[in-house]
């Protein structure tokens, strides 16, 4: 039979076929494919069409119809008498899955406060509540589900609500949502590994196969209830597993009615946990996790992820990735997968990191420059320029010695290797993971989401407009005009701007800190002596940058947490279509806030500070007020170090603090918290900047990232495993807009290194004047040497040459000096042209521009060399789809030549039984 689309007035009888709420308990009608409102209201004329479980053919599973028919078998509206669950004592299986007749599976559970004995609302309120609680768990009853309510042992006043979904049901979702299941095992040969040397080591670090069993293969294709018969079934019980029924039951949570209001359906449990009419909704653990249950039936998952990753003891394996797939769903999986993939790449870049950290530590002995800083004679006799008006002093060059050691660690020819190298890591971190979630696509059967993904309920429930499709031709629903959606567009921009603008605001509040501050300092810190330690370290300028710092860091942990609710609120207001175009859309608007939060110090200290200060003759002054900062004599590289120390470290040591002391509630009312899992992957992303963006001022970055991340996916296996609920399933195909973020990270991180080798710092004057200005013509050397490097690039200043009639001279009344030096290459006082950029700065400017030119020319080359080689599938992995695919469709043109030859036999039996029939009267 095949039902063609009606429209009927409510008054009038339904169509032959159909069948009439209230007549009986057998004509309650289940929903089809209408995904919820996040507010539980819609109208009813915007349902689907509803038809009983049972009658349910498979042509019509993606039917939608405009009418709805509201079931009567448990609305506060007309009828009062509701199908309530099996009410059961505890019967003392505290591990137990399953009712209490030991058969139904424990697929959900809700749990609820006895209304009667509720004292914070009144009367009435809690009756409507009951009353709400009592129609939707008559619903679910009538949409096939089984309950059965137990009161809780420790607190008389709870109800737990046991869901069970029968094999009819699993089988009808399971059609409606798409699930692939398996169709036969996988018959490919497993290549073995060109590694298999190794394969001793790598036990080592494996999870021992006899204690969480290697996963079988299978083909699958889209589950199909009529064709049951191709699916590989061994056993109803377990053919369905506990995630896969979790997502079934909570779908149908999630669609069922509670309440109907002037022609507005309300329904849907998180709007029901929301409002405190139910406590919680949850699947459950399947054991505790510190000990395997005492239920033979019990897989003892959990207790097998907490022993064989979430334990501190099992920091060293590889994680059991399909294990946490199976029990957690794909999305979670997807991240642990490629966490995991990405500290295994960080290993490589920490060892060649540390391995540049040491070459600069050991060749500072070597460091000529920083020898002359140090050195009394030429350092203890150089007069340096005060840096701010009237209160900074005249100050010797000798007294950055300390920072000018530390400087000559990071400021090698080490970091130009390791950055270098970075630029090439990072694609071959990318390219390797594509093959890996190609691999892992596969075999979690998430290859073909994208095509199977619906309308998100927020969506549909706002679809008021109807418009043609210009391919179908048909009419459609969407939920804005073009110039709805415009004005949707810009709203949202401009909210997004202005966000932004009040990061770079709170950036320009930490510049003026360090202006004002850096003064203070200058004027208050006691003057520098060779025998006091803490002065010999306390220097003005370390300090404000050490200050400075911290208090940047303190902004962004706080800006953090409001930019992820407004980020949220933005993404609900734009209301993408889709859950992908949701997380899509949220992903980039929470990377781009932490974009700027987390690097826009960096930004300013890497390309701006020290670059527009102009010379103490006519300084450039902020707000008219404050002088633009100034570098160290060695340049703004160890000040960029410092700043990424103090983040990265600040930020990992206050994460783990905050899970592992500060965990987030376990009763969370979010039943599927995607947000949190969007911030823990932008988490990781923004380390990854850091890892790449500025490695060339901090080579021990990607050692820093690889501690932090073998230490966050314990502790988030951990909380997930032992203090959280265990969260509702979802699928996941990838890893979203996350893998085209990387990629323009990488792109961007060969510019940034090359800027800050170039512009931060010293590396390319000091190679110019080594191999141009150390010798004749321009120097007076007779080879190539590093001395006088520090005489010659700092410019002489005549204190009486302050440019500025408006203002007074700084300089004058701070001591009896007559010039002083300061950072710059300009020509000295009385020169014809004076204070003029010199020679010297025109090499230097050539040369740096050369140098990025190559070099973002060479690493460029490289890695689209190694994205051409390296293919995003591999040969293993295609050879699987395809075998899938031929599969699927081998068994679906045999199953349906096998009906179709049935069929056909059936008619020639009709035929040939009225043939014998009107010939046998005749014959006789």
């Amino acid at each position: 039979m095949v039902l063609q689309k009606q429209v009927w007035d409510s008054d009038s009888a339904p169509p032959a076929g159909v069948l009439q709420p209230g007549t009986s308990p057998c004509a309650c009608l289940l929903y089809l494919l209408m995904p919820p409102h996040p507010s539980g209201d819609v109208p009813a004329s915007r349902r689907p069409f509803l038809i009983t479980h049972s009658l349910l053919p498979s042509s019509l599973v993606l039917e939608n119809f405009e009418r709805t028919i509201i079931p009567n078998c448990g609305s506060l509206e007309g009828q009062q008498d509701f199908r309530t669950p099996d009410f059961e004592e505890f019967n003392g299986k505290a591990d137990s899955l399953f009712f209490n007749d030991g058969q139904r599976r424990i697929d959900f559970v809700l749990v609820y406060e006895e209304e009667g004995r509720k004292e914070k609302h009144k009367k009435g309120t809690n009756e409507k509540q009951k009353r709400k609680r009592q129609a939707y768990e008559s619903n679910l009853i009538c949409h096939g589900l089984q309950l059965e309510a137990t009161r809780s042992v420790s607190d008389d006043k709870l109800i737990f609500v046991k869901v069970h979904a029968p094999w009819d049901v699993l089988c009808t979702y399971a059609e409606i949502m798409h699930i692939k299941l398996p169709l036969k095992p996988n018959d490919l040969k497993i290549r073995s590994s060109a590694f298999g040397t190794l394969n001793w080591f790598t036990k080592v670090l494996r999870v021992d196969e006899s204690v969480i069993k290697p996963e079988q293969e299978f083909f699958t294709a889209p589950f199909e209830k009529n064709r049951l018969n191709d699916f590989y079934i061994l056993d109803k019980d377990s053919f369905f597993n506990p995630a896969t029924r979790s997502r079934i039951v909570y779908f149908i949570l999630s669609r069922v009615t509670y309440q109907v209001v002037n022609n507005v359906n309300k329904f849907g449990i998180n709007r029901l946990v929301s409002s405190g009419i139910y406590k919680a909704a949850f699947p459950l653990h399947d054991c505790n996790f510190s000990s395997p249950s005492e239920d033979p039936s019990c897989p003892n998952e959990r207790y097998l992820l907490y022993r064989e990753w979430a334990h501190p003891r099992s920091i060293y394996k590889k994680q059991p990735l399909d294990l946490i797939r199976k029990y957690y769903g794909e999305k979670i999986g997807i991240y642990f997968a490629w966490l995991g993939y990405y500290t295994q790449m960080l290993l490589l870049a920490a060892v060649v990191g540390v391995a540049c950290f040491l070459y600069g530590y050991f060749d500072q002995e070597n460091c000529t420059w920083s020898k002359e800083v140090c050195n009394p004679d030429i350092g203890g006799k150089i007069v340096m320029c005060p840096q701010c008006d009237k209160l900074c002093p005249f100050w010797n060059l000798n007294i950055t010695c300390e920072s000018s050691k530390k400087l000559c660690i990071f400021d090698s020819f080490g970091t130009l290797v390791f950055a270098v190298f970075m630029g090439i890591w990072v694609t071959l971190f990318l390219e390797f993971w594509k093959r890996r979630q190609a691999e892992l696509e596969y075999e979690w059967d998430t290859v073909e989401l994208q095509q199977e993904e619906q309308p998100r309920p927020e969506y549909e429930a706002q679809c008021n407009h109807v418009v043609i499709n210009e391919i179908t031709q048909e009419e459609e629903r969407i939920p804005f005009t073009a110039c709805g959606k415009c004005i949707r567009v810009t709203l949202c921009a401009s909210a997004v701007f202005f966000w932004i603008l009040l990061i770079i605001a709170s950036v320009i509040g930490i510049i003026v800190y360090r202006l004002s501050v850096f003064i203070v300092f200058s004027a208050k810190l006691p003057p520098v002596n060779g025998t006091d330690p803490i002065q010999k370290y306390l220097t003005p300028q370390t300090a404000t940058s050490i200050t400075a710092s911290i208090i940047s860091f303190i902004i962004i942990m706080i800006l953090n947490t409001v930019y992820e609710k407004v980020a949220i609120m933005i993404t609900n207001f734009e209301l993408p279509r889709t859950q992908t175009d949701y997380e899509n859309s949220l992903t980039m608007k929470m990377f781009l806030f932490q974009f700027v939060n987390y690097y826009s110090s960096c930004f300013y200290i890497a390309f701006f500070k020290g670059k527009f200060v102009g010379y103490p003759g006519d300084p450039v002054y902020w707000l008219g007020k404050y002088r633009n900062e100034e570098c160290d004599p060695g340049g703004c590289l160890l000040e960029l170090t410092t700043q990424l120390t103090i983040i990265m470290g600040g930020k990992a040591i206050w994460n783990n603090i905050q899970e592992v002391l500060l965990p987030e509630t376990s009763d969370s009312k979010n039943l599927n918290d995607l947000p949190k899992v969007i911030l823990a992957i932008c988490g990781t992303v923004i380390q990854f900047g850091f890892v790449t963006l500025f490695v060339a001022s901090f080579p021990l970055a990607p050692l820093l990232a690889l501690v932090n991340n073998i230490l966050e996916i314990r502790v988030d296996g951990w909380k997930l495993t032992t203090q959280f609920r265990r969260m509702v399933p979802a699928k996941a195909q990838d890893i979203g807009a996350w893998q085209p973020i990387m990629q323009g990270i990488a792109i961007l991180a060969v510019v940034t290194n090359a800027m800050i080798i170039a512009f931060t710092s010293d590396m390319i004057p000091r190679l110019v004047y080594y191999w141009s200005f150390s010798v004749p013509p321009y120097g007076d050397h007779t080879q190539h040497t590093m001395e006088g490097y520090i005489n010659n690039t700092l410019s002489i200043f005549n204190v009486m040459d302050f440019k500025s009639k408006a203002k007074d001279n700084p300089y004058v009344g701070l001591g009896n000096y007559t010039t002083c030096r300061y950072r710059d290459f300009r020509n000295p006082p009385g020169h014809p042209q004076e204070y003029k950029h010199n020679i010297y700065y025109w090499h230097v400017i050539a040369a740096k521009l050369a140098f990025i030119i190559v070099m973002e020319h060479l690493i460029y080359s490289v890695k689209f060399f190694i994205s051409y080689a390296i293919p995003d599938v591999s040969k293993s992995t295609r050879s699987k789809i395809k075998r899938e695919k031929y599969l699927t469709q081998k068994l679906l043109h045999e199953s349906h030549i096998r009906d179709l030859t049935k069929d056909i036999g059936a008619i020639a039996e009709r035929i040939a039984g009225a043939v014998d029939n009107n010939i046998r009267p005749k014959s006789e």
